[in-house]
């Protein structure tokens, strides 16, 4: 019995770190809590895996805040930030004008509202994000708390990963917006986008809000995650090379000056090579496991330990042919 719960508990194990190491991680943030209690009740009947931002003066702040913490879900502060454009703005905004002092005062302000959060990202924010200055005195202020910074690039522009330099704030990135134009076929194009990022990349950050409609589309798409995507916080993405878009995922272009200069000839694709995403590759990499000398030795085990009890503790059967086992990892 004993040897039979050993050889299950390899099998699962091994399954295990197999689809850990393979899967793509993607990770989706809500935005904008503290205004909206009706869907905001229905995010946080989501996965925990999906994080929620939260607005650190907003009506219903510290109510969704304890709700969230009570379920272990990772929260985030969502700190208001000057935009560009004219638009209303949050109580204690950051600007790029603010002194250091005044920056830090908020920052300190927002982070006492919301203690549970591990991190901030910007509510807005393409003037201030943009601002070298601004943000120094944001990553500044941060840097006497253990935070990171998710940027919600608002902006191409901006500054944050340069102004992290010489901190300890980790900065990521979001990559994708899921709601920008609320429809739901949108929003479905938008989550599909932040998928095929993740399968390229090896991973992906999606924002959206608490809009009735994307709510909806997560509801209905969240149970149906392909089997090679895993939903993660983003702060297990916070070890992850940050990627441009306009960058992420392309090889590094080999010129044929440079070719001919090792030797090698380029081979042009002439006809284009369809996609194989991870889930299909499971599945032709399951149906030839399940035909190998190891597993069908485990599967004589089993057998015989299930079909023969009075076998159960009794030293394992050789197999009738030697197992390769192959070359070892290095």
């Amino acid at each position: 019995m004993q040897y039979k719960k050993s050889v299950l508990a390899a099998l699962c194990g091994t399954a295990l770190f197999v689809c850990q190491v393979q899967a793509a991680k993607l990770s989706i943030l809500i935005d904008d809590f503290g205004y909206r209690q009706h869907e905001e009740n229905q995010v946080l009947q989501m996965p925990k895996a999906v994080s929620v931002a939260i607005f650190p003066n907003a009506p219903d702040s510290q109510m969704m805040m304890n709700k969230a913490h009570q379920q272990g879900r990772e929260i985030l502060i969502h700190l208001p930030m000057a935009p560009l454009s004219k638009q209303p703005l949050e109580k204690n905004t950051l600007t790029p004008g603010m002194s250091a002092g005044e920056v830090k005062r908020i920052v300190d302000q927002a982070i006492a509202n919301i203690p549970y959060a591990i991190g901030i990202n910007n509510h807005m924010g393409s003037a201030m994000t943009s601002s070298l200055t601004g943000m120094e005195n944001v990553m500044q202020a941060m840097n006497a708390h253990n935070l990171f910074f998710l940027d919600s690039m608002t902006i191409g522009n901006t500054k944050s990963v340069q102004a992290a330099e010489g901190t300890r704030v980790k900065v990521i990135k979001r990559n994708v917006f899921l709601d920008d134009v609320q429809n739901e076929a949108e929003i479905r194009r938008q989550f599909e986008r932040a998928i095929q990022l993740a399968r390229k990349n090896g991973y992906a950050i999606a924002i959206g809000h608490p809009h009735p409609t994307t709510v909806k589309v997560l509801q209905q798409m969240l149970p149906n995650l392909p089997s090679d995507i895993v939903l993660v916080r983003p702060s297990d993405l916070l070890n992850e090379p940050i990627r441009s878009s306009a960058s992420a995922g392309k090889p590094p272009k080999i010129t044929p000056a440079k070719s001919a200069a090792k030797g090698i000839s380029v081979c042009r694709v002439k006809h284009p090579v369809a996609q194989i995403y991870a889930d299909s590759m499971f599945k032709v990499i399951g149906e030839s496991l399940a035909t190998t000398p190891a597993v069908l030795f485990i599967e004589r085990q089993y057998h015989a330990l299930t079909t023969f009890p009075h076998m159960q503790g009794s030293a394992p059967v050789e197999p009738a042919t030697e197992i390769n086992p192959g070359p070892k990892n290095k």
